[in-house]
């Protein structure tokens, strides 16, 4: 007995492992279920009948939506009531619910107590009273009066109306199961635009009865300064400016804007729209936008657009239209499978953007020179300017262009300090060079005799005037092209889409007739983006992006200023001993091209000072495509007008 008493106070005294010890003093509870209360969608329709949303949008000032919204129901009990979360076209969560603001419920005239869902915080939990026929919600939404609150979407002179932001929708239903029918008093004088038809009453504007799906995809741009220009096919330009004369425009600008809806229908052998609205604001008041919808697009550009058609500038904003007018075909009518949602709560799988977002680049870029939207010269140095830029996206070394897909919901468009290691949303220009390849590829393989062109009418041109969606997935997009040229299309997409790589995809360039040099002036495209950008942008040699009054924008991996030391934020004070200025830094990148004159250069990181000298002697180096042969190539085909 008492030898037992000895050894165990023996092992008492013995130190407990690490791991027994942590568990002494640890408590540990048991994990409690998960109980998700909102219903899942069904493909039914909503039994209640049709929801009435008025929005009185008349508040310029205060910035500041009011809303009413009148819900029938069918029956008593618990029901969810949602805000629009995973948003069609940003390919994220990014529904604005902080901003919805002052949320009460009624039935019968009587108040009725809401809980928002902690699992869902865009759903708000009600119950609903016996005998309740609808149910009425009122709230605000609080729109940015500062570009640091967000997107301003009111000014004085225009607005922007994104249904998502002003109405709530039954949980429970796929939403092109809910009629609602909306009702906007706007600004007293003002005309809108939207892809929606109504009938004005003074101020007011009654619409149509819609779906909710094809609600949140027909938003609506206001404004006191205003014009509407048919471009034929349905097809309606709508312009909105700060000021009046930003209205007047050429007949000849018009008239490649008429051809650019010529051009697309030639393309896609069909329009899927019975009407379709460009929603353009002229303006450098309300926040800017490209954002797709099935008949409309949401299009912000600066002022200038027309009275200043032939500056650098303008030039870029040239690109917005025909890109989004594609995604009509490319992107809402044909969507991949796991992008279409039934609702705006069910998450979004991005993994095939680069056919979404970057073949409409690819078809935007060859309308916009199809249309005379920019020059074919133009084009081509808007090219060589992208895939050098790709180029020094040093992150494919590790990080496949797929995966940028994934970008929207990761980085959600924050800045990043070292974005040619990260890399960004490449999805969009490396889909573009991926499917240039792509063309080439088929006009080899056909002789000549096809081009993605065909692959454009065979898997977009189906279903003539259907503004539904068809999806996809990549066996799809196999198929189709194996029915156009047989190839190894499977092992394409597996090199470029889902492998890391030393460089982007050229074989549009080399196989069409040209190849990507450098020289030490810069393309239009690249000089129009310095001018309109305030910078130096000598990222494809000494590695810097540098604003004009020093700061340095972006930095590129292992490039020769990264291995100097330098940063982004840190700003530069002086080169060579002479203040910084834009013509000082690119004197002394010259100058250092004899491999004999190092570059000096004072920084100021934060509070901080420093001197380095940078070892770098390849002088000035910007893109630009140059011809390999001679006549035309298939590049040169490409982009040759069809109509």
């Amino acid at each position: 007995m008492r030898r037992r008493l000895a050894a165990f106070l023996l092992l008492s005294t013995l130190p407990l492992s690490p791991a027994l010890a942590q568990d002494a003093i640890r408590s540990k509870p048991t994990a409690l279920p998960v109980n998700d209360a909102t219903p899942a969608p069904k493909d039914i329709p909503y039994p209640g009948g049709t929801i009435r949303l008025e929005v009185d949008a008349s508040d310029t000032v205060q910035r500041i939506f009011r809303v009413k919204e009148t819900i029938p129901v069918a029956a008593a009990g618990p029901m969810t009531l949602l805000m629009p979360e995973w948003l069609p076209g940003n390919h994220a969560p990014r529904g604005q619910i902080e901003k919805l603001s002052g949320l009460t419920f009624t039935a019968g005239g009587k108040p009725l107590a809401w809980k928002r869902d902690p699992l869902n915080v865009y759903g708000f939990v009600i119950d609903v009273p016996q005998g309740t026929r609808e149910v009425v919600a009122q709230f605000q939404f609080l729109s940015a009066t500062a570009p640091n609150q967000g997107r301003v979407v009111v000014t004085p002179k225009m607005l922007n109306i994104q249904w998502e932001s002003v109405s709530l929708y039954p949980a429970g239903y796929f939403t092109r199961q809910i009629p609602i029918q909306p009702t906007v008093t706007y600004p007293a004088g003002w005309q809108a635009a939207t892809a929606l038809r109504g009938t004005k009453t003074g101020n007011s504007v009654a619409y149509e009865t819609i779906d909710y799906e094809a609600l949140q995809d027909s938003p609506v741009f206001a404004g006191t300064y205003f014009k509407p220009v048919d471009l034929g096919h349905n097809v309606t330009l709508n312009i909105v400016a700060d000021d009046a004369d930003e209205l007047d425009f050429k007949p000849e600008q018009m008239a490649k804007h008429k051809k650019l809806v010529d051009e697309a229908g030639a393309l896609f052998g069909t329009y899927h729209f019975n009407h379709y609205d460009f929603l353009l604001a002229i303006t450098d008041e309300m926040g800017g936008i490209g954002l797709e919808h099935h008949r409309s697009s949401e299009n912000q550009v600066e002022p200038g657009y027309f009275k200043n058609w032939d500056s650098g500038e303008a030039l870029l904003d040239r690109n917005l239209l025909p890109h989004e007018f594609t995604h009509s075909w490319d992107g809402k009518f044909r969507r991949p499978d796991l992008l279409w949602t039934p609702d705006f709560r069910t998450p979004m799988q991005d993994n095939l953007l680069w056919v979404y977002e970057g073949q409409t680049q690819f078809w935007g870029y060859v309308l916009g020179a199809r249309s005379g939207m920019f020059s074919k010269a133009e084009t081509l140095d808007a090219y060589a300017h992208i895939a050098a830029k790709l180029d020094t996206a040093k992150g494919r070394e590790w990080r496949p262009m797929e995966d940028t897909t994934h970008d929207p919901i990761i980085s959600a468009r924050r800045p990043k300090g070292w974005v040619s290691w990260q890399r960004s949303e490449d999805y969009y220009n490396e889909g573009l060079m991926i499917w240039l390849e792509a063309d080439a590829i088929i006009r080899r393989e056909t002789k000549g005799a096809k081009g993605l062109d065909d692959f454009a009418k065979a898997f977009f041109g189906i279903n003539p005037g259907d503004w539904g969606e068809v999806v996809y997935n990549r066996d799809d997009l196999i198929r189709t092209l194996n029915g156009i040229a047989p190839y190894d299309w499977a092992g394409f997409f597996r090199t470029w889409v889902d492998s890391p790589t030393k460089e982007t995809p050229k074989g549009g360039f080399t196989l069409g007739g040209y190849r990507l040099v450098y020289g030490d002036t810069p393309g239009a495209i690249t000089k129009a983006a310095e001018g309109s950008q305030k910078m130096v942008d000598q990222s494809f040699g000494i590695g810097l992006i540098v604003k004009n009054d020093g700061e340095i924008s972006s930095v590129i991996w292992n490039s020769a200023a990264f291995k100097a030391g330098l940063a982004t934020g840190t700003k530069i004070i002086a080169v060579n001993g002479d203040e910084y200025s834009g013509d000082v830094f690119k004197n002394a990148i010259r100058r250092a091209k004899d491999g004999k004159t190092p570059i000096q250069i004072i920084l100021k990181q934060d509070k901080y000072y420093r001197t380095l000298s940078l070892a770098y002697s390849d002088g000035l180096r910007y893109p630009r495509l140059e011809k390999t042969g001679e006549g035309e190539g298939s590049l040169d085909k490409l982009l040759q007008p069809r109509t």
